[in-house]
């Protein structure tokens, strides 16, 4: 069994909204991202450590479905929008290439 990745993910997301109103969401997971191709100064491969996607879901469904590729840069910095009906939950979640996974969630209110 692997060890879950060890971040503590950062969103930045209002506690409330107007209906109808679409909000700013952005987050953050402070990651490596490397590929594996670099090297140390001794001439060590450094191991790939790579995010392999990343899911926003609102009230149980996915709204936004990103794959990471090699080129994506260290700490994935996200900002997305997202129109608000209802009072809503949030629930974000990167999964590693190896299957591990971490998740965090956010519950927006209706003013």
């Amino acid at each position: 069994m692997t060890a879950p990745l060890s971040s503590r993910p950062r969103v930045r997301i209002p506690p409330a909204a107007k209906a109808g109103e679409i909000i700013e969401i952005r987050t953050l997971l402070e990651h490596p991202m490397e590929t594996g191709l670099r090297r140390t100064p001794d001439g060590q491969p450094i191991p790939r450590d790579i995010l392999a996607r990343f899911e926003a879901q609102a009230n149980g469904e996915t709204f936004l479905h990103i794959d990471f590729r090699n080129a994506t840069s260290a700490n994935p910095d996200l900002v997305f929008h997202a129109r608000v009906a209802a009072a809503t939950d949030f629930k974000f979640v990167w999964t590693h290439e190896d299957g591990r996974s971490i998740s965090t969630s956010v519950h927006v209110a209706v003013t």
